[in-house]
């Protein structure tokens, strides 16, 4: 009987998920419909850390393949056997990156999002160059100003860009930042907005959960939604 109740569970589960992830590309298409968009250039990232195999497994069911981790350990521990079964999946990497796992994040990941700095996009330049793999990058910017927050400070956006460019030869797809949370997170994204226009970029990565709706009627190209798909995070 514990089992029984055990696997209803599980099932419950999956079905919620499954809707709520139907839900949120509603809510995509309205905002985007709003915003004078076409929700086909509004992309879902579906974040799946800390959740389980046995919780991504049926988003992918479902049918959407566009998933995003925070952390490169527990990445490797999960998605390789994943991704060999369902090899059409694209895979982002949206936490902070450290010089010394930069060879795992080129390997595993498909864009990263959070090229924030001259040691780590020059570790990326020489091992795109020794890989010969190319994912694409995003430059993260701390539109706050946060000293607790990774990200190129505004002041410095425009200098690390050309230093990406003519320096590493780096191709920059475009910009990611993460508002504070005490501030109204329309603010920021038209900042990011208007920064990637002035350095002609066409892709922004931008809102969560809390506020995705606001950043696709900002120009969002990414949002990055995990707990409004999955539910409260696995301890």
């Amino acid at each position: 009987m514990m089992f029984e109740n055990f696997e209803d569970s599980n099932e419950k589960n999956t079905d919620l998920a499954c809707q709520r992830l139907e839900d949120i590309h509603k809510r995509i298409d309205l905002a985007a419909e709003s915003a004078g968009r076409k929700s086909s250039s509004v992309n879902l990232i579906a974040v799946s850390k800390t959740q389980p195999t046995s919780s991504i497994l049926p988003i992918i069911h479902a049918g959407h393949k566009m998933f995003g981790e925070n952390r490169i350990q527990e990445a490797r521990g999960k998605w390789p056997e994943i991704r060999n079964k369902n090899p059409d999946l694209e895979l982002h990497l949206i936490g902070p990156l450290q010089s010394n796992k930069v060879r795992d994040a080129v390997e595993l990941f498909d864009v990263i999002h959070t090229v924030d700095r001259p040691k780590i996009a020059g570790a990326i330049a020489r091992e795109i160059e020794r890989s010969g793999k190319q994912p694409r990058l995003f430059v993260q910017v701390n539109t706050g100003n946060e000293t607790q927050k990774s990200g190129v400070r505004l002041v410095d956006v425009d200098k690390f860009l050309d230093q990406c460019r003519v320096d590493f030869k780096l191709n920059i797809a475009g910009l990611m930042c993460i508002p504070p949370v005490d501030e109204e997170p329309a603010l920021h994204f038209a900042l990011l907005r208007k920064i990637a226009e002035n350095q002609q970029l066409s892709s922004l990565s931008m809102g969560m959960s809390a506020d995705f709706e606001t950043a696709v009627q900002f120009g969002a190209t990414h949002v990055r939604v995990g707990t409004a798909i999955f539910g409260a995070r696995q301890s």
